[in-house]
């Protein structure tokens, strides 16, 4: 298998307690089918203790150069997978 091609390794950081998600975000997953009207997630492939694990971490992402909630960072296009507490980001421009 061959390796993944990206640009950044970017370490993933944890919180204490739940981060709240922009509504810019929320809107996006509503739109793509990933949350639900009532505003739960609805990610495929992922458990609920994971899902609550990933709303306590957060990312400093290269591409926009601030802290973002980890799930922002899942469901962005430049994701390409999370290995060993960091993320593969492919790094394009939006």
């Amino acid at each position: 298998m061959s390796e993944l091609e990206h640009k950044y390794e970017v370490e993933i950081k944890s919180r204490e307690g739940r981060q709240k998600l922009p509504q810019e975000t929320k809107d996006e997953l509503k739109a793509s089918g990933m949350m639900d009207d009532k505003g739960n997630l609805k990610l495929k492939g992922v458990s609920p203790k994971m899902l609550k694990r990933m709303k306590q971490e957060y990312v400093e992402c290269p591409v926009i150069k601030d802290d973002i909630h980890f799930i922002r960072c899942f469901v962005c296009s430049n994701f390409q997978s999370r290995v060993t507490g960091k993320v593969l980001c492919k790094g394009d421009e939006f």
